[in-house]
């Protein structure tokens, strides 16, 4: 079992779970987080730190296609282990369906 970052991420990007990893597996796009699914430990600590419950195991049904993503770009993104502002329109964000389609961007964020 992994955690993987899953849509409600998308144009919040809070960061307040990078700072509980004990190692260090998340990556950062301009507008979402992604955990890297080889290198999670399992142990659960950042699913309650989301704020908007984007986090979830992947043993949930339906988290395949987050799971491929997450892999994918925890392979191209840079890392972040520091909290940071979310952007100052997240709040408005967190309820929107269909984020990304809307919203996604394959553009890395800044990391660390």
């Amino acid at each position: 079992m992994t955690y993987v970052v899953t849509e409600v991420c998308i144009k919040c990007k809070y960061t307040d779970c990078v700072e509980v990893c004990p190692v260090d597996c998340f990556y950062e796009g301009e507008n979402m987080l992604v955990i890297h699914p080889d290198e999670c430990i399992d142990c659960g600590v950042c699913e309650p730190e989301c704020p908007v419950d984007a986090i979830k195991p992947d043993t949930e049904p339906s988290l395949d296609r987050w799971l491929d993503l997450n892999r994918e770009y925890s392979e191209k993104w840079p890392n972040i282990t520091t909290k940071k502002a979310a952007p100052p329109d997240a709040d408005a964000f967190v309820s929107e369906p269909d984020k990304f389609s809307k919203y996604f961007s394959t553009n890395p964020g800044e990391g660390d």
